[in-house]
């Protein structure tokens, strides 16, 4: 143990890396993490030129979804390949608790209270979206050069006012809401919802696959400028059909089409443990599909990659363990499985336990991809480049979370955090991420550092509007 921290020992064997030293279920599965050690930068071998960045982005996916995070029942071999190939974050973080605010804070970096469209929880009409005057991740990088593409689901607003071409992505396809039918592409609104920018694109397919072939598609081409290409999967985010399930898509799409919309896309009386795990494979094999089609391209060794999820799991995801889900501030609703690889530059067999969070990854592709943040809408996440690059400290700060009827604060191994019903909790992560000892009443000194803490900032943020 002299050379791991406690703190990411924890990690390990709590996603499961370690099974076959805890003596759990999954070890078969979680093999390819079974080598890992702790993070460090390689020494400086120079540059091959500006990276291309992937950035995959999962729906709903849970914390300990994949087999290399702890699943014991489901299987991810592309995607543990790739936290083999480089580094598996144990204590990473989404922007927010559900999908749109945290997309808010990937495409912006920043907290999305920071903005009005960020303040949907999620977004869920036509009059709310992401300001096309905000500069996003996309539009920064095409300023220094970059082409730039959104595959699948933008849920940061609607046309006619918003859409990711109108936000510094030269090419999108995919759907606007926040969820839709995977056949008839039935979404949030009640209308048809795939479109290649900003038409529709009439393709009754299972709507994975779909997403898969374009993503294919456009790291196989012959790029003659580095690229950003934002691939968000709606898998395994809720109506559960997996692709070869026509017979219950088809009762999905005949509720919206009658008119009961929320009722049949949130598909209660559907789904399993079984139809989740079949769903989630389905993503690996596809994401593994996209990955093959990047080596054949000859881009590999010089694409940062990222695999995250846009929140924590929810009704068949696997957390363990950790507590709460979806829409909550606890562990489970905002810790995401997260990888990295850039063969150029980062070795493989890798584990962080750093806690970083969705804002973190725009100052990291930003200053990778050599573009400067506007001065006029400042960060609040921080880049890691220097820590991946060149070894150094993550810099200390505070992690932050706003939701309506919840708030957090990380600070190194402790959280602040307050419930529906107003009380305060203090919990050590390092030695209880399934916050159940509440230590508010042991430190309550420190209690108050961190809610004053979280109140400073949280003062800066637009108020939410009356409910």
């Amino acid at each position: 143990m002299s050379d791991m921290s406690r703190r990411t020992f924890g990690g390990l064997v709590g996603g499961g890396a370690v099974t076959a030293v805890a003596g759990t279920a999954g070890a078969a599965e979680a093999a390819p993490s079974a080598a890992e050690r702790p993070f460090r930068a390689r020494p400086s071998t120079g540059s091959g030129g500006r990276p291309n960045f992937l950035f995959i982005l999962g729906d709903d996916l849970g914390w300990a979804d994949l087999s290399s995070y702890g699943a014991p029942h489901i299987r991810t071999p592309n995607l543990d390949r790739l936290a083999a190939q480089g580094v598996r974050f144990t204590h990473a973080y989404a922007g927010s608790a559900t999908c749109s605010p945290t997309r808010f804070s990937l495409y912006t970096g920043r907290y999305p209270g920071r903005t009005k469209g960020g303040l949907a929880e999620p977004i869920g009409n036509r009059t709310q979206g992401l300001d096309p005057t905000h500069p996003t991740l996309a539009s920064q990088l095409k300023k220094a050069g970059y082409a730039t593409a959104l595959i699948g689901k933008w849920h940061c607003g609607w046309l006619p006012d918003y859409s990711p071409t109108k936000s510094g992505w030269d090419e999108f396809f995919g759907n606007f809401g926040g969820a839709l039918e995977y056949f008839s592409k039935l979404g949030q609104l009640g209308d048809y919802d795939l479109y290649e920018g900003d038409a529709t694109y009439q393709d009754l397919r299972y709507y994975t696959t779909v997403l898969t072939e374009r993503a294919v598609d456009y790291v196989s081409r012959d790029h003659d400028r580095p690229w950003l290409l934002n691939l968000n999967f709606t898998t395994p985010h809720w109506p559960w059909i997996g692709e070869n399930d026509e017979e219950a898509a088809a009762e999905v799409a005949a509720r919206v089409r009658a008119g009961d919309v929320l009722g049949g896309l949130l598909h209660n009386d559907g789904g399993s443990v079984e139809k989740y795990t079949e769903m989630v494979e389905n993503l690996d094999a596809s994401v593994g599909k996209v990955l093959a089609a990047l080596r054949r391209s000859g881009q590999e060794r010089n694409t940062v990659v990222v695999f995250a999820s846009d929140n924590g799991g929810e009704r068949f995801s696997y957390q363990w363990p950790l507590s709460g889900g979806k829409s909550g501030l606890l562990e489970g609703g905002i810790r995401v499985p997260t990888v990295l690889r850039w063969p150029a530059r980062l070795d493989g067999h890798q584990v962080s336990d750093e806690p970083v969070f969705s804002p973190d990854w725009t100052a990291t592709l930003l200053e990778l991809g050599g573009a400067r943040p506007d001065p006029a809408y400042p960060l609040d996440g921080h880049s890691l480049a220097g820590y991946l690059l060149r070894g150094e400290r993550v810099p200390e700060r505070d992690l932050f979370w706003r939701v309506r009827g919840n708030r957090a604060l990380r600070r190194g191994d402790w959280k602040y955090y307050q419930d529906a019903s107003g009380k305060d909790h203090l919990y050590n992560l390092a030695q209880d991420q399934r916050e159940q000892a509440d230590l508010a009443q042991d430190r309550p000194e420190l209690l108050a550092e961190l809610k004053a803490a979280w109140e400073r900032v949280a003062g800066g943020l637009l108020p939410y509007p009356a409910s």
